[in-house]
């Protein structure tokens, strides 16, 4: 039996240029690895039951937080985990690929 491997440069490219559409790359036990292209702001939101990990492949972007938090700056090779109930809104101002690690049932999509 082959256990297949994941070539991330052909998720970028399932993508197409659409900002905040995540592609599923893989699943791991009840997670999921998502891969998204960040491209301006998606918008403030939070996730009452899951905490939200963020990975950024390439570029550079930000996660805004609501007080008492402070924004987060991401660089690429750079992980951050946003805890549950923290309200945030991830931006970017340049092309940006992130991988997230996340609960199955979390569903992120576009605005």
């Amino acid at each position: 039996m082959i256990i297949p491997t994941i070539n991330l440069k052909e998720k970028i490219k399932e993508i197409n240029g659409r900002p905040y559409h995540p592609i599923d790359v893989a699943k791991v036990n009840n997670q999921v690895v998502r891969i998204a292209l960040y491209k301006g702001d998606y918008h403030w939101h939070e996730h009452t039951n899951e905490d939200e990990l963020f990975y950024v492949l390439k570029g550079k972007m930000t996660i805004q937080m609501k007080y008492p938090y402070s924004n987060i700056i991401l660089s690429e090779g750079q992980i951050t985990v946003v805890p549950k109930g923290v309200q945030h809104c991830p931006t970017s101002e340049e092309d940006t690929y992130v991988l997230m690690f996340e609960p199955i049932v979390l569903e992120s999509k576009g605005n």
